[in-house]
């Protein structure tokens, strides 16, 4: 009698018609085949074996660079579950217009069958996931990104307890191109796309869209969240996870180079894009990364800005969409001061200055997690790693002061779904306008986002020792429009300060917003910044927030009574807390 994913898999046969089936069981062999028939395709060309080994580069079809949001569509009975900032699609229509598209879809074509855990192979956190799909693309990377095969197929047996995960290239046109979520189903479709967003499943579409439903069911939490050690002097590391919008320097800060290493502050990396958590045992969130690999943005990444990363993908990493060097060894721009000599843009076209970017925007790397030289002793700990704060940021130019904390739980709540930044590459449609992305979660929540307030006040309420909540912006500007904190490395000083506030040990001013370190507080020895540039770093200018405050009223109001009255309170106490800082005294 066949098992539950063998008769999933005849079903789907049946409807895409493939000419042939490749069970994958994620050995070495079986990689070699699947580099091989990428080359053959014709859009992935080896690198310079000898520089970077077992490396790749990938070119997309230009109309398929990017998470396409305006097509990915949560499918639930009920409109309201999939909530204002999701587009929402009735199960029985989403299965009917990309049922249509699936009929046939793979013929002439081969459909893998990829059978992958998320999370460390021995945890109990961990879940399973089946992706069937017709691109060696997405087999390459998905065995980089998870742990794929038999270790999988031996775990999940003659179980039916895994996510389905349907994709198929189609035709690639973006008229034809859908991601669709059927939550109450636990199951995705992904047709007419082979970026990674939208094609690796396993990835946004069930790490985060899918298992942020299984955890508001489950009382666990499914978030958008490196996970990093901080060690101290004395040895002990301290967990943080940190939501941030793509592009807003998440991998960066994952993988950092502490500029304080000298005084004893590391930083370990446990994962530098998403996070499962649940309450341990220990009355701690425990946190593990589902994911076995990076899939990080590559323009802006340098030696300076992310040596650890710089030195793991130089073996066993694919490439997609950057430009290509006379050595036959990948470029972007921002990986060097100058631009080589005989560039090869991200389409295959010779490049001049005068041709745009060489390498595309949102071109990627897909590196495995383990080569990282910063990776944690414990990133693959089956009980996961205890979490002692939560920091949100985003790109703020004028608005939000370098560092400041929650005055508890339910503030770090509101402060985590007011969270705004400008808006980058990593997804299609305009850049530099910013859009508020709360918990950084706003492109990937499974269903309503009032809902996911109330269970994070919810989980508050369930973890004896919950983490807690700091907000962040490396990216305030002066009045010359240049950033005031110099980042990277340096970012390890705010850490200090959160590490020492979640100790008790660090002075803060309190301010309507929260808690803002006092001028002394921060460990500033050996960094080129001045007090007045701290001050313009620390302000907060209740005028301005108070603009703030009727802008997030207003998105507010997209939520309706479905808002949690925790959340009503909260924003009330602020506009009450501006109003009396805006009084100036006699």
């Amino acid at each position: 009698m066949s098992t539950p994913l063998e008769q999933w898999v005849e079903s789907v046969t049946r409807m895409t018609r493939p000419e042939r089936i490749v069970w994958c069981d994620g050995s070495e062999q079986e990689a070699v085949r699947i580099q091989q028939q990428m080359v053959r395709e014709g859009r992935t060309l080896p690198l310079n074996q000898e520089t970077y080994p077992n490396c790749f580069l990938h070119r997309s079809d230009p109309s398929d660079v990017a998470r396409t949001e305006k097509v990915t569509f949560i499918c639930t009975r009920d409109r309201e579950a999939a909530g204002p900032t999701n587009n929402w699609m009735a199960p029985s229509d989403a299965k009917k217009i990309l049922g249509d598209l699936f009929r046939g879809s793979m013929k002439g074509r081969t459909m893998y069958v990829i059978p992958y855990i998320l999370g460390p192979a021995a945890s109990s956190q961990s879940r399973l996931g089946v992706e069937l799909t017709d691109s060696a693309y997405v087999v390459a990377n998905m065995r980089i990104m998870t742990r794929m095969g038999k270790v999988a197929l031996d775990r999940l047996g003659n179980s039916s307890d895994f996510v389905p995960g349907l994709h198929s290239l189609g035709d690639l046109n973006p008229d034809r191109r859908y991601i669709a979520h059927f939550p109450e189903e636990k199951t995705i479709w992904s047709i007419g796309s082979g970026y990674g967003g939208n094609a690796l499943l396993g990835k946004k579409c069930f790490a985060l869209r899918i298992a942020s439903w299984m955890a508001r069911e489950q009382c666990w939490m499914a978030e958008h969240m490196l996970i990093l050690g901080l060690e101290s002097p004395s040895g002990k590391v301290t967990y943080m996870a940190a939501a941030f919008p793509s592009s807003c320097g998440k991998t960066n800060l994952a993988m950092m180079v502490s500029a304080l290493e000298n005084q004893g502050y590391r930083v370990w990396t446990v994962g530098d894009d998403i996070a499962w958590m649940q309450v341990g045992s220990d009355g701690y969130l425990r946190a593990i990364s589902p994911e076995a690999g990076f899939f990080g943005v590559a323009p802006g990444t340098n030696e300076k800005t992310n040596s650890n990363v710089m030195t793991a993908l130089r073996k066993n990493s694919i490439f997609t969409n950057t430009a290509l060097t006379i050595l036959n060894e990948p470029w972007w721009e921002g990986l060097d001061d100058d631009s080589p000599k005989g560039l090869v843009d991200w389409q295959g076209r010779a490049w001049t200055p005068s041709s745009g970017p060489a390498a595309h925007p949102n071109s990627r790397y897909t590196v495995p997690a383990h080569q990282t030289p910063s990776i944690s002793p414990r990133w693959e700990d089956p009980a996961g790693v205890p979490i002692s704060a939560f920091i949100f940021g985003g790109r703020r130019a004028r608005l939000a002061p370098l560092v400041y904390e929650a005055k508890n739980w339910q503030h770090g709540v509101y402060v985590a779904a007011t969270m705004a930044s400008e808006t980058t590459a990593a997804a299609t449609g305009a850049v530099g306008v910013t859009r508020r992305d709360p918990m950084a979660m706003l492109p990937f929540c499974g269903y309503n986002m009032a809902d996911y307030f109330r269970h994070w006040i919810e989980m508050g309420q369930r973890i004896p020792h919950p983490p807690r909540i700091f907000h962040v912006n490396w990216f305030r500007k002066g009045a010359d429009g240049k950033f005031l904190w110099p980042g990277y490395g340096e970012n390890v000083r705010v850490l200090k300060w959160i590490l020492e506030r979640i100790e008790d040990k660090a002075a803060a001013t309190e301010t309507p917003i929260g808690l803002v370190p006092t001028p002394d507080a921060l460990t500033l020895d050996g960094l080129d910044v001045s007090s007045t540039t701290m001050e313009q770093l620390l302000n907060v200018d209740p005028s301005e927030w108070s603009k703030e405050h009727a802008d997030i009223g207003k998105f507010f109001q997209e939520f309706g009574d479905r808002l949690p009255d925790e959340i009503r309170d909260e924003h009330a106490r602020l506009g009450e807390r501006l109003r009396r800082a805006a009084v100036v005294p006699k």
